[in-house]
């Protein structure tokens, strides 16, 4: 467990903490529909979605603390009560995505489910963590059940060791569309691919996901953050009427084959410069 602890730890210090000064992720953005029962809740660029459903709704991420207030005023305005949270859910063990947990499982009573791998940092309380505990432990190809509501829990490790894609089928005005909404592809500035002690497995993790990511069936493209699948142009597009544009799958497999590339061309560099971080 201290191991586990431990790794968490480092990646998210390589990951989130890095980035903390983007003024974007604590910006104002209006809650909306995206399809049938989903709706996006989060800010500019920490995205956060509800799943509505007869018996609840869940939430899959909830960003840093600072960020509740203007989560729990989308889903307000939305015509939601926060209250009624049932199931929370993360993308991965960063604070960017799962800081404030354990104050929605406080306020609302939630059950709190993590990919197993990321359960250790999320219940660590050394600073910087949210201490709190979970309730249920997900595995690959887990199924999260609520209602009518179905999500799948896709392992998608290497950005951390338990990051999740969460797939579920949406039904809009019954056209039934695939949603994925990607954990993280991204090798982040001080990421170590190659000679890692503390996560050795980390670059075959990143080979696992790709082909997971890039085989998975999907309409919805969506991710953890807004500016993984253009969210701020493509919200705007939705104001404007005509076809969704969330409706993507070009642009996931685009995105992802990109990432993908990325992540190879800086894995053949580290393997010319063992122990040298990504930049």
């Amino acid at each position: 467990m201290k191991l586990l602890v431990l790794l968490s730890f480092l990646i998210s210090l390589a990951g989130s903490r890095a980035f903390c000064q983007n003024a974007e992720w604590h910006h104002e953005f209006p809650g909306f529909k995206i399809a049938g029962n989903l709706y996006y809740v989060g800010t500019a660029d920490l995205a956060v979605y509800l799943v509505k459903t007869a018996r609840g709704n869940i939430l899959i991420n909830c960003d840093f603390p600072q960020d509740l207030p203007l989560i729990r005023k989308s889903i307000q305005q939305l015509g939601f009560d926060y209250r009624d949270t049932k199931i929370v859910l993360i993308s991965h063990a960063h604070d960017d995505h799962a800081g404030a947990v354990g104050q929605i499982k406080k306020e609302t009573g939630a059950q709190l489910m993590v990919m197993e791998p990321d359960a250790a940092w999320v219940e660590s309380t050394e600073p910087g963590h949210p201490g709190t505990k979970v309730d249920r432990l997900l595995h690959d190809r887990d199924i999260v059940e609520l209602g009518e509501a179905k999500l799948i829990a896709r392992l998608t490790a290497g950005h951390t060791p338990g990051c999740t894609t969460w797939t579920l089928e949406i039904d809009e005005s019954g056209r039934k569309l695939n949603a994925v909404i990607i954990g993280s592809p991204n090798v982040n500035p001080g990421y170590i691919l190659v000679g890692n002690k503390s996560y050795p497995g980390i670059a075959q993790d990143y080979e696992k996901t790709f082909m997971v990511l890039l085989n998975l069936p999907v309409d919805l493209f969506l991710g953890a953050h807004g500016s993984y699948f253009a969210m701020k142009e493509k919200y705007e597009k939705l104001k404007a009427g005509g076809a969704n544009p969330f409706v993507d799958p070009a642009g996931y497999h685009a995105y992802v084959t990109e990432r993908r590339d990325a992540f190879l061309k800086e894995w053949e560099r580290q393997k010319q410069h063992p122990g040298s971080a990504a930049p």
